[in-house]
């Protein structure tokens, strides 16, 4: 017979397992799964998860440009907590779909992966790589209005909680195109729904600078005491215009900036750079007007070719000797304030918030073309092309101090008994009652060392005078033994 539990001990008991069977899988349909998982496919509920999803609908608008439809932009803070992005592009087709038998618009609202950008022929780049843009927008907003301009006539339909709240509309004819969408951003998902109209600026300048002729205006309308705040981005030079913006408080150590772009099949890359006085690097990498935050092989093929090509010409130029160590990509990049822009039809990105690029084809193509352009740009430009290898020169002698004065900082300064070599030491252990006196020079030692109580007292003699080190360079002040 079993024994009986005592009375001091607890057996819980254990829960019943539950069956997993067919029921126990749930099927999330339509944008059901956005609304559930909203951080899959915006990143975050937070601020930056907000502010998303107006960069999805203005990623919308941009492809058009990108595609040659579109030169113009506006984006509007609304004062009842809304988004307006209009463009004028060619429109959201409205006609019926011929496998859905719905209105293509409607497709796109209400419909993942259903976009213009999975046939290859819409368009030939697109920033929105997975085709749910619009859609996430419709299905985390309580309510979306869509506007079309398109054959001739104006076209509406509104959504409340990510489904259609009529059928589409059409109104009076109209000559003009494009496409304006306004969305109000579901409180009971995002943490906070206020906008940061400087967050939003900062981004479209951006985008203005990346899509050189496009004209990006931005109003915040919120203020209904105020007249509009609004700010136009138009950048006639582009990227270019970009790397003078991030040196206009740094002074550029040289006067051009350098840019140059190439074109093969399925793939554009544009680079614009200059050196500046500072001492750090602003290399900011873009793959179809995505901020790539994390870099990645664009980057990647940047950096190799930029070290290259510097020292090849330094070497060719004897601004550095054959024996004379070789700058490093540190160096080099020094004071830089460079854009890489890769624009590519399949592009690889890590997730839906495409922060690193991840196709191999790309390191290569950039490698290329910038160590055949920057080369060529450099022997053009033997003038600029000195001043910037001898910074990079200056920052490798830089570097080497830094190295030196670290070494010495790990190096004991004791001698394998652990004192200073000239020191002559007390025979007491007893910090508190022990003195050192610092004498000048090795005959002052020995006159101190004569009268002094070994017991207690040392001595330690030093040079006199040492170098002034306020009018040396700090690699030749540590050679000093002194020092």
């Amino acid at each position: 017979m079993d024994p009986a539990p005592s009375s001091g001990s607890s057996v819980p008991a254990r829960a019943k397992p539950k069956g997993y069977s067919a029921s126990s899988i749930t099927v999330l349909k339509g944008l059901e799964a956005v609304r559930k998982r909203p951080g899959m496919y915006i990143g975050s509920t937070g601020e930056r998860g907000l502010h998303h999803l107006v960069q999805e609908v203005v990623d919308n608008a941009v492809d058009e440009a990108l595609g040659g439809h579109c030169d113009r932009i506006e984006v509007s803070l609304l004062a009842d907590g809304g988004v307006r992005v209009s463009d004028n592009g060619r429109g959201i087709p409205v006609d019926l779909h011929p496998i859905e038998k719905k209105p293509t618009v409607e497709l796109v609202l209400t419909t993942l992966h259903a976009g213009g950008k999975f046939d290859g022929e819409s368009y030939a780049v697109s920033g929105g790589l997975h085709g749910v843009g619009v859609s996430v927008v419709n299905a985390l907003s309580t309510r979306l209005d869509v506007e079309i301009r398109k054959d001739g006539f104006r076209w509406t339909q509104p959504y409340v909680n990510s489904a259609p709240a009529r059928p589409l509309t059409k109104h009076e004819a109209t000559d003009r195109q494009g496409t304006t969408i306004t969305f109000w951003a579901d409180p009971t998902i995002f943490e906070e729904t206020v906008y940061s109209f400087e967050t939003i600026k900062s981004r479209l300048q951006e985008m203005a600078f990346l899509n050189r002729g496009l004209t990006i205006v931005v109003r915040d309308e919120r203020d209904e005491a105020e007249p509009p705040v609004e700010v136009t981005y138009h950048y006639a030079g582009g990227i270019e215009d970009f790397v003078r913006h991030l040196n206009s408080s740094k002074g550029a150590s040289h006067k051009s900036v350098i840019g140059f772009s190439a074109e093969v099949t399925g793939m554009a890359a544009e680079v614009a750079m200059q050196w500046n006085e500072s001492y750090g690097e602003s290399v900011y990498t873009f793959a179809n007007t995505i901020n790539t935050h994390e870099g990645g092989t664009h980057e990647e093929g940047f950096r190799a070719a930029l070290t290259t090509v510097v020292n090849k010409y330094a070497v060719d130029k004897k601004l550095l000797k054959d024996k004379d160590e070789r700058l490093t990509g540190d160096d080099v990049r020094e004071g830089l304030a460079a854009i890489v822009s890769v624009k590519l039809a399949n592009p690889q990105f890590e997730g839906q918030t495409k922060t690193k690029l991840g196709n191999t084809e790309v390191k290569g193509f950039v490698q290329k073309i910038c160590n055949d352009w920057l080369g060529d740009w450099l022997e053009r430009n033997p003038s600029e092309a000195k001043l910037i290898v001898l910074k990079a020169s200056s920052a490798a002698r830089a570097r080497r101090a830094a190295q030196q004065a670290r070494k010495l900082a790990r190096k004991s300064a004791m001698s394998d008994f652990g004192m200073p070599g000239k020191l002559a030491d007390c025979r007491s252990t007893d910090p508190v009652a022990s003195e050192v006196y610092v004498v000048e020079g090795d005959s002052a030692g020995g006159s101190a060392k004569s009268g002094r109580d070994s017991m207690f007292q040392a001595i330690l003699p030093i040079r006199g005078k040492i170098i002034n080190v306020e009018k040396v360079r700090l690699d030749r002040a540590l050679k000093n033994n002194e020092v």
